[in-house]
């Protein structure tokens, strides 16, 4: 069964450390034969600028894990395919993956538009406005003050809808993501869990998660424990717990996956990297219809393209 992941910070890794290569199983939580071993259709790659990048730097460290993208996850292998619209995953042949950028948080392009779309014609295809805290756009889900979106956040996100391309709501403030649900039409969450199941600020409540399935948009549960369970060992049972809330909330063909794999340390038990998507299907269909874990696994992030 094929996996739309909708979240890796794999980009990160090798941008910090110029002597890995894809084919990394000990040190990348998503790998290339990971990918190709777990059933691997389309995996998102976010180029995301740690905080401690600064001025134009950090622009400059996007520039450079998309030109990374480029040359050492497409270059070297000829069966990766790049997406840039939904016809590129139609066109997947049978044992093809596809491999699409995003943007994780609008850091990198300060008060500058122009560098946003220039990210978009590099091909990004899906943007976060903040990572956890403030830039020019919008205030994230730690800060304080927690303010939506400013005029810039806003012209960015109509620029977005009319292009298509999906504004993310997974680290916004509460009271941007209602800015966005007003501005948008093309929205995701990418890899966010249940704030009623997990009280995180990083999660989200039931009216969110509600104005999300009446936008027809779709969540990506994530594999971050502290995102599940504050309990620790967690396990793969927590996740389904998720994915109950959503459906039972109406969101049944709203659910998929984003793991956060490269961007976590602690691992939910038998999922500590793309390999062990193989047990999350194998109790996926324990509890759910064949229908359903094909749209949890693939489908309902694939019918919601409009790029």
């Amino acid at each position: 069964m094929q996996v739309f992941d909708a979240h890796c910070d794999a980009l990160l890794k090798l941008w910090r450390d110029s002597a890995l290569t894809f084919d990394d199983t000990e040190y990348l939580q998503v790998s290339y034969p990971g990918l190709k071993a777990a059933g691997g259709k389309v995996q998102c790659f976010a180029v995301y600028v740690p905080d401690d990048i600064f001025g134009d730097a950090r622009f400059q460290a996007a520039i450079e894990m998309i030109d990374i993208f480029y040359e050492k996850i497409l270059k070297p292998y000829p069966d990766l395919k790049v997406i840039q619209t939904k016809e590129d995953i139609d066109f997947l042949s049978e044992g093809d993956i596809g491999v699409m950028l995003t943007l994780e948080g609008c850091g990198p392009i300060a008060n500058d538009l122009s560098r946003l779309r220039t990210l978009i014609q590099l091909g990004v295809r899906s943007v976060g406005l903040t990572w956890n805290f403030a830039n020019d756009l919008a205030d994230g889900v730690l800060e304080k003050r927690q303010a939506g979106l400013s005029n810039l956040g806003k012209e960015a996100v109509r620029f977005l809808n009319e292009n298509k391309i999906w504004t993310d709501v997974s680290h916004l403030s509460e009271a941007g993501f209602w800015d966005v649900m007003e501005l948008t039409d093309h929205v995701i969450a990418s890899h966010s869990n249940v704030k009623r199941l997990c009280n995180h600020p990083r999660n989200l409540n039931d009216r969110q998660i509600k104005a999300l399935i009446e936008k027809d948009a779709v969540m990506g549960i994530t594999f971050v424990p502290y995102f599940l369970n504050k309990r620790s060992p967690v396990r793969i049972t927590e996740i389904l717990k998720h994915i109950d809330h959503v459906a039972s909330l109406g969101g049944v063909y709203n659910i998929g996956f984003g793991s956060d794999f490269d961007g976590i340390s602690e691992t939910v038990i038998g999922l500590d990297s793309y390999f062990g998507y193989d047990r999350l299907r194998n109790e996926l269909h324990k509890h759910f219809s064949e229908e359903y874990v094909k749209g949890f696994c693939f489908d309902n992030f694939y019918k919601r393209i409009n790029f």
